[in-house]
């Protein structure tokens, strides 16, 4: 997620987006510009969409 998107959020007044990502490292960056624009983290949570493979994404809600 760009800046220019993680910006969107916070300009549009979303007051509870989330944010699934697949990857840790995309999702610590996203999550770092999302918390620069205004919101904090309220709950993240794993999800197995593939089950019986090693994948495992991540939903995380915010709020403004």
């Amino acid at each position: 997620m760009g800046e220019k998107a993680a910006a969107l959020p916070a300009q549009l007044r979303a007051p509870r987006p989330t944010y699934v990502s697949c990857d840790p490292a995309t999702l610590a960056r996203a999550l770092k510009r999302l918390a620069a624009s205004g919101y904090p983290i309220e709950a993240p949570h794993l999800l197995a969409l593939f089950p019986h493979t090693f994948h495992i994404e991540t939903a995380v809600h915010l709020i403004l």
